[in-house]
């Protein structure tokens, strides 16, 4: 196959039943138990930091991020960051820099927005290109059992993990 024209644009609400689809083909029914799925459900994701990427008219790949807070720290208070994921893309479209390119946005943005802290729960070999990297065992205590080894953090803001520890919950 050829090289395909990718649009990256943003995420519209016409788009919810194909991400819906897209999700089912790319992480199956057991989605929904996952720890990170739990975070997200008590947080809406921000419309500014959802994209979506199109081969032609078709919708290959989705990309979301949630507000969540982390705390209360060794100071006390809440800090806000940002919850990715999920990232997905279609199956047959896999490996031609779908996902990395919808990365690439939603990070851009967040950093635009003022964001200083992004975190996700994945494949660290993965995201490590994109600059994630391992949170401190003990750092951060999620909803819900998460492998330690898949729990990354990417600093926006130099120091912005090094501030946070804590519980970690989803934000309106």
């Amino acid at each position: 196959m050829s090289d395909l024209a990718i649009l990256i644009r943003p995420e519209d609400p016409g788009d919810a039943d194909a991400i819906e689809r897209l999700h089912e083909r790319a992480f199956g029914p057991g989605r929904y138990a996952r720890t990170a799925f739990r975070l997200r459900e008590r947080a809406a994701p921000l419309p500014e930091l959802c994209f979506t990427a199109l081969v032609g008219t078709l919708l290959v790949g989705s990309v979301k991020m949630c507000p969540i807070e982390i705390g209360p720290g060794p100071e006390g208070g809440r800090h806000p960051a940002l919850a990715l994921g999920p990232l997905a893309v279609e199956p047959a479209f896999e490996g031609r820099g779908i996902g990395a390119a919808l990365m690439a946005r939603a990070l851009d943005a967040a950093t635009a927005r003022g964001d200083t802290l992004v975190i996700l729960v994945g494949d660290a070999p993965y995201y490590a290109r994109f600059g994630f990297t391992p949170v401190p065992l003990g750092k951060l205590a999620m909803p819900g059992p998460v492998d330690p080894s898949r729990l990354l953090a990417r600093e926006l803001v130099p120091g912005a993990l090094a501030r946070v520890r804590g519980r970690v919950t989803g934000r309106r």
